[in-house]
């Protein structure tokens, strides 16, 4: 049961837990399940062979493995976001910035992409503006 702002009680449907469940809603909560026990299997592990966790990113040890996966699950979230909303925004060859990350870094290409998006909507605005002028 759930109550609404004017005091009145309604019951959730199967429906309300299902909808909305887009395919690429699913696939981002695979990836954040994925990067939930991927990481949190090797921070256990540190914890249980008592590891210095913040020594072992220098050196190596569960930590790195559990970095790794974090950062690998956020580069194939954030690789699918880029097509994605390249493609919403209409903006050309999105899948550039995914295979420039493996050339160079996510860490430059995902700003990088950011900016353009940000330069994308910005001029989208204008464009809306100067109809309404």
């Amino acid at each position: 049961m759930l109550s609404n702002d004017s005091g009145q009680t309604r019951f959730m449907t199967s429906n309300s837990l299902t909808s909305n469940w887009t395919p690429r809603a699913v696939a981002y909560l695979v990836l954040s399940i994925i990067g939930l026990v991927g990481t949190w299997s090797y921070n256990i592990l540190a914890i249980i062979q008592r590891r210095d966790y913040l020594g072992d990113w220098v050196g190596s040890g569960p930590s790195v493995s559990s970095l790794t996966v974090d950062l690998l699950v956020v580069a194939i979230a954030g690789s699918v976001f880029i097509v994605v909303e390249a493609h919403r925004l209409g903006m050309r060859r999105g899948w550039l910035y995914v295979v420039a990350a493996a050339l160079t870094a996510v860490a430059f290409t995902f700003p990088l992409f950011l900016s353009m998006r940000e330069r994308r909507l910005e001029a989208g605005r204008r464009d809306q503006q100067s109809a309404r002028d």
